[in-house]
């Protein structure tokens, strides 16, 4: 069945199937297979289509055996030994010209480890939870092998970049350095919730794919932070990584943020060995392949030649593992794509890969406020009272058209797919006369009301184009009753019916030229499923039957409520 005959659901459970693949083939990995256990750790395995490799078990701390793929160079070792942990299954990521060859003809040793759960590994699979402690044991472990001459680097994206990342938080004395890809600084904050909304279509289809459909319900009541969260999240243990890491993440890439703020803290106030030694790399590319009529040249891709990534990585591992001074260390600390118009038909040479000593760049954070008459202006509002009323109906949700999402479409997408909605609220500013640059944090502050105990806010920046293209570029929501976090218990609290709060919605990161014949807009409403659970607007506890009721909410733009959305503006 073509795509063209499918319902929108249909759509996006076909493209669901897309991403999962394109999710498996960036982590290094085919589609699983049927796994076999208890091949023997010595048999060597060859043929004219598979590299050779030895199958070993790596013992850890409580006695379980994890299974691991060691592939070697030609000629006589001890090798430098590059690690990747996956939960891919690691028996699929041996094809000639994969990740094994690539480090194996640049004389590292490859090892590739199923993580505890998968594959030929023992123990009980539980996403994330026992990898801090599995990474060190198999770092050291592998420092300890004959092949091995006991410098390891780490390396991975996604759920292999979460197992380095770690692996490095548990501080093991024979890591030297790591290079990790689109992978989140917390899973609390960015992977399993935004603003206290559950992520549904990622967080649960991920899980339900790896096997740990029954560990969605419980995960998903624990919005509030926890002991647990305390235990396993990789930004609570920063401050004990040594090492020397280099961060990749893309514009639209669920993990945006990520990569940034693992890169800011670890570079400006790490401990010894990894402050000042950090790198951040941000390409105009998502989770898998964008979506929309928007195609990013030279460097959009990050297989590209033209994107430097994978000549990046080896460099890294050169310097740092064989001590080769290539002068990578020399160079600017921060390289990061500026994205401007990318119509497939009328590309614009403003695309451009730009450095900075640090981040964040050097910026003025402007305020654009919401206007009457749905108009966005940097001039403050003068009006004494305006707003704007929708009822939103949880039964008829606002349907998701790109944005950084994993297991559907993605990227920047026409917002006009949205159509008009009494509960979707397009703010616009007028023809652009001149470019205007924005590269850092995006923020939304609204002035809102809702007439019952909860219900949610979304926010998205978008780059109108002088068609009417509306080209999404990044969005997030709040939900209110997080308002004020969601670090305690006393942090949760329901709405008082019709009084007006400020709430902040944090858009993540991005940079990108707005330019000049285009329009900047801000569009508000209330959900934006499936990238986003809908709320019920009822107030019901996490995992409880919904109670659905239709809410009645207002968002405000007077001289007493500024609503405005906050743009770090740069030199052009």
């Amino acid at each position: 069945m073509s795509l063209t005959t499918l319902t929108r659901a249909g759509k996006h459970r076909v493209l669901g199937l897309f991403a999962s693949i394109t999710l498996v083939l960036l982590c290094g990995a085919l589609a699983p297979t049927a796994q076999v256990l208890g091949q023997s750790a010595t048999t060597t395995v060859a043929s004219a289509a598979k590299p050779a490799f030895k199958e070993e078990f790596a013992v850890m701390r409580d006695g379980k055996k994890l299974a691991a793929n060691v592939f070697l160079p030609e000629g006589a070792g001890p090798w430098p030994v590059v690690l990747s942990r996956t939960p891919y299954l690691k028996d699929n990521a041996r094809t000639p010209g994969g990740a094994s060859q690539k480090y194996t003809a640049a004389g590292f040793a490859y090892v590739v480890q199923d993580v505890r759960g998968k594959g030929h590994s023992e123990g009980e699979y539980l996403p994330f939870v026992d990898d801090r402690n599995d990474g060190y044991d198999t770092v050291e472990w592998a420092a300890k092998q004959s092949w091995s001459n006991g410098k390891i680097g780490m390396t991975g994206a996604s759920a292999l970049g979460i197992t380095a990342n770690l692996a490095a938080s548990a501080a093991p004395p024979s890591l030297v350095a790591a290079y990790v890809v689109v992978a989140p600084y917390s899973r609390f904050e960015e992977v399993t919730f935004m603003g206290g909304v559950v992520k549904e279509a990622d967080t649960v289809n991920w899980m339900k794919g790896q096997g740990a459909a029954e560990q969605v319900p419980p995960l998903l009541k624990r919005v509030v932070w926890d002991k647990r969260w305390e235990e396993t999240e990789f930004h609570t243990h920063l401050d004990r990584v040594k090492i020397p890491m280099y961060n990749v993440g893309g514009w639209y890439d669920i993990f945006n943020i990520g990569n940034i703020k693992n890169f800011t803290y670890l570079q400006n106030h790490g401990a010894k060995g990894a402050r000042g030694n950090q790198k951040l790399s941000m390409g105009p590319f998502g989770h898998g392949a964008l979506s929309g009529d928007l195609a990013y040249p030279n460097g959009g891709d990050l297989r590209s030649p033209s994107s430097n990534q994978a000549d990046q990585e080896m460099r890294w591992f050169d310097y740092w593992l064989k001590g080769i001074d290539n002068g990578i260390m020399q160079e600017p600390a921060v390289r990061y794509y500026r994205m401007a118009p990318a119509r497939k038909n009328n590309l614009s040479a403003k695309n451009q890969f730009k450095t900075a000593p640090n981040w964040p760049v050097e910026h003025r954070d402007t305020r654009y406020y919401l206007q009457p008459g749905f108009a966005l202006a940097t001039e403050k509002p003068k009006a004494r009272n305006a707003s704007q009323t929708y009822r939103f109906d949880p039964a008829k949700p606002v349907t998701t058209f790109g944005g950084a999402n994993l297991t559907f479409d993605r990227g920047p997408m026409d917002q006009r797919e949205v159509g008009q909605r009494e509960d979707y609220l397009r703010f616009v500013t007028p023809v652009l006369t001149d470019d205007v640059a924005i590269t850092g944090a995006v923020t939304a502050e609204l002035w809102v009301t809702t007439d019952g105990p909860d219900t949610d806010f979304m926010a998205k920046l978008v780059d109108v184009y002088p068609d009417g293209y509306e080209a999404l570029v990044v969005d997030a929501p709040i939900r209110l009753r997080y308002r004020n976090g969601r670090m305690r218990d006393r942090d949760v609290k329901m709405m008082k019916s019709g009084k007006a709060e400020k709430v902040t919605i944090d858009l993540w990161a991005t940079s990108l030229l707005f330019e000049k014949g285009h329009r900047i807009a801000l569009h508000v409403t209330s959900s934006n499923n499936p990238r986003y659970e809908v709320n019920d607007n009822s107030g019901t506890p996490p995992g409880d039957p919904p109670r659905p009721r239709v809410a009645v909410n207002t968002v405000y733009f007077d001289k007493k409520h500024p609503s405005a959305l906050i743009l770090p503006i740069t030199a052009p």
